[in-house]
């Protein structure tokens, strides 16, 4: 059976672009971030409901990050950002560390690295 309202798309990712943002990454990383800030002077439930937090939204920033870099860069952007592969894989391992501790540190490299692949989307987008 064919279905006459669905017509061929063409787009260079899943989507058309304008559908990508490295800022659902970034939400997600403050969050990592201020919750980060704020433990210590939680009380122990509140700790408890902190880390769970932080721990799914450390891996939503991973979930973002590889939708961006499964779905959005592609091989031209590889040749102009060689380190890209690099820059990305250190991203996702940050993110993973921020699951494994309550450090603010870890939380504000991971942000730094995900500012840096903000700024090499939107280089691309131009």
């Amino acid at each position: 059976m064919k279905l006459s309202f669905i017509k061929p798309v063409y787009a260079h990712c899943d989507l058309p672009c304008g559908v990508y943002d490295p800022q659902q990454a970034l939400i997600e990383a403050r969050s990592v971030h201020e919750i980060m800030k704020k433990y210590n002077d939680l009380d122990e439930q509140n700790k408890i409901r902190a880390i769970f937090i932080k721990e799914e939204r450390a891996e939503l920033v991973k979930h973002h990050l590889m939708v961006l870099w499964a779905d959005y860069f592609k091989p031209d952007h590889l040749v102009k950002y060689p380190d890209l592969h690099d820059i990305f894989w250190k991203a996702l391992k940050q993110a993973s560390e921020c699951k494994h501790h309550v450090d603010q540190a870890a939380s504000q490299d991971l942000i730094d690295k995900i500012e840096e692949i903000s700024k090499i989307f939107w280089e691309t987008k131009k």
